[in-house]
């Protein structure tokens, strides 16, 4: 069972995430911007991160840079769940650290690929 952090701004994105990594028998923690997201990544150290983009205070992309640099999180995986679907954001968002990009809305069979791919073994 792995520990994954999900940073979204959407209650109810959150709640559809959350459901199939807790379905996949991982745990699964929560913020709920980029900013807490970087403070629960660097308190908790989770197995891996599904990041939002499109969030207030810090978006997805400056929170993927911050914990791929920060010398205590920069190993932990980050996959951007976002609605973002053009080709340089996906760029942009493997440029800042991002491991993976997955498109809003989410199909469940494309979200566990993602997982199982890029979750330590």
């Amino acid at each position: 069972m792995a520990r994954i952090l999900i940073v979204d701004d959407s209650p109810s994105q959150l709640l559809g995430i959350k459901r199939i990594v807790e379905k996949l028998g991982h745990e699964a923690l929560t913020a709920e911007d980029g900013a807490a997201g970087v403070e629960a990544a660097k308190r908790e150290l989770p197995d891996l991160i599904l990041m939002d983009v499109v969030m207030p205070n810090l978006n997805g992309f400056q929170a993927t840079r911050t914990i791929s640099k920060e010398e205590t999180t920069k190993h932990i995986p980050i996959i951007l769940v976002t609605t973002k679907d053009q080709d340089t954001d996906k760029v942009w968002g493997l440029r800042q650290g991002a491991k993976d990009y997955v498109v809003k809305p989410i199909k469940e069979d494309e979200l566990v690929k993602a997982l199982k791919t890029h979750l330590p073994v």
